[in-house]
């Protein structure tokens, strides 16, 4: 930059600078470069910031890295969504640790939620905190939490079991006997797949189950030949579709790649598939899912008030019985109750008396 000196009083000396170029569009409407660049930048930024994703999108990109399961990313992603509503939209950047307890405590108090969905919406929370943005909100202490009350389970006997399947038909009675004999869960049953049912050996391998676990159960002798019969049907079902271009099923975790023609194969099609091909809504494809589980779930309600039961029954009250089928009734089991107490008691009396 050049200098021009000029003289000043008392013969001091003095350099004046040429001024800077404006940032702004001169008279002319020509813009200078330094304003160019930094419009430049401002886009840039702004491209930045349109192409990172969204809120929800980051929660279900963490889910997805984790391998959680489609029911937990629905879960998580509502009450996010609903902690975000809840106080106007503001980002949770802006909110912390006393905004989730206000939210956790407001919907024990205000919307009397049981305590297995305040501690849902407090793990969703959780999650989007310490996973998605990194925040660590610490112990919330200031909770109102909802006390989780002990239940009893609902258990028929045998005489109701007997009729609530007699009720059923078809596709529907051989689940609900997967579920009372093997004490399958409802979607470990509808999860099934062909390779998983051993006959020879009468007994059924569950992949996956509560808690990511495998596991191995027996196969009901009275649901085996109806099983085997309804296999062939799928299997007819499944030659039918790959001749339409379809016949592919999701394959768990990375075996899709691994093993590209697996999803066609027998052994991987679904026992129970559902009656329509679908789009799966994480990859787009169309292929025909298992059945859902809406359909045995109003299904056996339907057989019980058909039947006249008063219990409240579910495909899970099934499940209950299976762990009951060496206890008929309550009598027995506060009979062999009693049977052990008299004889820890007489184990005392005689101890004492030596």
């Amino acid at each position: 930059m050049t200098q021009k000196p000029v003289a000043g009083s008392h013969g001091e000396r003095h350099v004046r600078r040429r001024p800077l170029p404006s940032l702004l569009p001169d008279d002319s409407g020509r813009v200078c470069a330094p304003y160019q660049s930094r419009q430049r930048i401002i886009s840039a930024a702004h491209a930045l910031q349109a192409r990172k994703p969204k809120l929800l999108d980051q929660v279900r990109e963490a889910i997805r890295t984790r391998h959680y399961s489609v029911r937990t990313e629905e879960a998580y992603v509502s009450w996010t969504k609903r902690f975000i509503l809840f106080y106007g939209k503001r980002h949770p950047l802006e909110m912390g640790q006393r905004e989730i307890a206000q939210f956790l405590s407001a919907l024990e108090v205000k919307e009397h939620v049981s305590a297995s969905t305040q501690n849902q919406a407090l793990c969703a929370l959780l999650f989007l905190y310490r996973e998605v943005l990194a925040q660590d909100v610490g112990w919330l202490d200031d909770v109102v939490r909802a006390k989780r009350p002990e239940r009893l389970p609902v258990v028929l006997t045998r005489q109701e079991v007997k009729e609530l399947l007699g009720a059923l038909q078809g596709v529907n009675w051989i689940m609900a006997n997967l579920l009372y004999g093997a004490g399958l869960r409802l979607l470990e049953c509808l999860r099934l797949r062909v390779k998983d049912i051993d006959f020879d050996a009468n007994q059924i391998v569950v992949r996956e189950g509560k808690g990511d676990k495998d596991r191995v159960t027996m196969l009901p002798a009275i649901a085996k030949a109806p099983l085997a019969a309804h296999r062939e049907r799928v299997r007819t079902l499944h030659q039918r579709d790959l001749e339409q271009g379809f016949g592919r099923v999701y394959l768990p975790n990375a075996l899709q790649r691994k093993y590209p023609l697996a999803d066609r194969e027998w052994g991987w099609q679904w026992v129970f598939p559902a009656s329509r091909v679908g789009v799966d809504p994480r990859s787009g494809e169309q292929r025909r899912h298992h059945l859902d589980e809406s359909v045995l779930q109003r299904a056996v309600k339907e057989a019980a008030r058909k039947v006249g039961l008063p219990k409240p029954v579910s495909c899970h009250t099934l499940r209950h019985y299976a762990a009951f089928l060496f206890m008929p009734s309550p009598v027995v089991i506060r009979v062999r109750n009693m049977q052990h107490i008299r004889c820890k008691h007489s184990k005392s009396m005689l101890a004492f008396s030596a």
